[in-house]
């Protein structure tokens, strides 16, 4: 019984280093792979039961470990889309087959689609902020979608605000009401005009033609009109429909500034577009010259997506040709009690069990949680110089193991021989 007690134990002893040179394998061929935790063979004895006179010889047993909460070194590159995790934390990305997973592998591109899917071919997931789908469920996957580029497309923006910021001449003559801008006659008079583009809800251009007019002492006339409408030798008469809006301002005799009840915003109704709240608080009534200070309006016509931006806490942000920016999507960051225990699959992702705990989602960079480092990826945390060590190690402990297995069939053969 000793014998093959021996024989066993040294079976087993040469079972474990071979496990062991499986993890130093998958090791050294995952020594490009980004964001890959290292795995290790940890040993566990089995004990035959006998009494304390009789040793009964046991075996061992291996346990593997991936070092998943281990960081990794971050190898920067010039895409903003390659996402690495500081900190803790998982992205959250999903399979084919619409499974979710976590994973620190964010080597993402855009693939035809415009979906952002990482080498081994797992779309991430976040927050849709283009159509309100930011809430978040802390312990479940539900609500993310996958983040794509294919929904921002061209973009119009129409112009919804503007500043009209000029001085106004303070010894004009006062304009008889017959000859105001607002009468739209040919012989209207004005002290200035000033025209700004705007931009309606597809992108057209509409020009607004301002004109300040002095209707009494202190006191002044604005008329906005449509460019668009102006007579064939340009200004007026204006055709019908053309005027936008006009109002009365009054100023401070002793300071020159707007006094109330005057507003501090016209609204302007964009055709096609907008009402643009057009900012003339700043305006001043001094000796001076009829001089624009600040005249413009925002808004852009159709532009496409330049590049994305992502923060540090997620946000992925659309930046147009114009410079525009939106922001699309928002990347969470999911993590669980025991990172260790998760269960790794194909593919360098991770997938939560009992061991590991219940998925935990939250914000980039609050709470705990890591941030987002956009440019970056997230190196494997094997180290090759101790793989190299490790399999010198299970080299020698299974020839050690195999020298123990010959000696005992050399034994057995010596005692079966006692008979012959």
């Amino acid at each position: 019984m000793g014998l093959y007690g021996v024989m066993t134990t040294s079976v087993s002893g040469m079972s474990v280093q071979s496990d062991r040179m499986g993890t130093v394998a998958d090791n050294i061929a995952n020594i490009n792979t980004t964001g890959y935790k290292a795995a290790s063979t940890e040993f566990a004895t089995l004990i035959a039961e006998g009494s304390v006179a009789n040793y009964v010889p046991g075996s061992v047993s291996t346990i593997a470990r991936r070092a998943i909460s281990a960081q990794g070194d971050f190898t920067y590159t010039k895409s903003p889309t390659d996402l690495a995790v500081s900190g803790n934390g998982f992205f959250m990305v999903e399979s084919a087959s619409g499974t979710p997973y976590l994973t620190r592998a964010g080597s993402f591109i855009p693939d035809s689609t415009g979906d952002l899917v990482n080498a081994a071919g797992f779309k991430l997931l976040g927050y849709n902020l283009l159509d309100g789908s930011s809430s978040s469920v802390i312990n479940s996957a539900a609500g993310l979608q996958v983040v794509s580029t294919a929904g921002l497309g061209m973009k119009a923006t129409p112009s919804t605000s503007g500043t009209f910021d000029v001085n106004l001449p303070a010894d004009n003559a006062v304009t008889v009401a017959a000859n105001l801008p607002s009468a739209n006659a040919a012989t209207a008079e004005y002290a200035g005009k000033t025209s700004i583009v705007t931009y309606d809800n597809l992108g057209h251009q509409v020009t607004l033609d301002i004109y300040s007019t002095k209707t009494a002492a202190n006191t002044w006339e604005v008329t906005v009109y449509n460019a668009n409408g102006s007579s064939a030798s340009g200004g007026f008469p204006y055709a019908a429909g053309s005027q936008l809006t006009t109002a009365t301002m009054t100023f401070d005799p002793a300071t020159g500034k707007l006094t109330s009840p005057t507003p501090a915003a016209l609204s302007v109704n964009i055709p096609n577009g907008a009402t643009m709240t057009l900012d003339i608080s700043k305006m001043t009534q001094l000796a001076a010259a009829y001089t624009p200070q600040n005249a413009s309006a925002n808004g852009s016509p159709p532009t496409a997506v330049d590049r994305l931006e992502i923060s540090n806490d997620g946000i992925v942000t659309a930046v147009y040709a114009d410079g525009s920016r939106v922001d699309a999507f928002k990347i969470p960051l999911a993590t669980v009690a025991s990172p260790d225990n998760l269960t790794a699959i194909s593919g360098n992702v991770f997938a939560t069990n009992k061991s590991s705990g219940d998925l935990q989602l939250g914000s980039a960079n609050s709470g705990g949680f890591g941030k987002v480092i956009s440019g970056a990826l997230e190196n494997t945390t094997v180290d090759l110089a101790s793989e190299l060590t490790t399999m010198v190690q299970a080299q020698r402990n299974y020839s050690a193991n195999s020298k123990v297995f010959q000696t005992g069939t050399e034994l057995l053969d010596v005692l079966v021989n006692l008979v012959r």
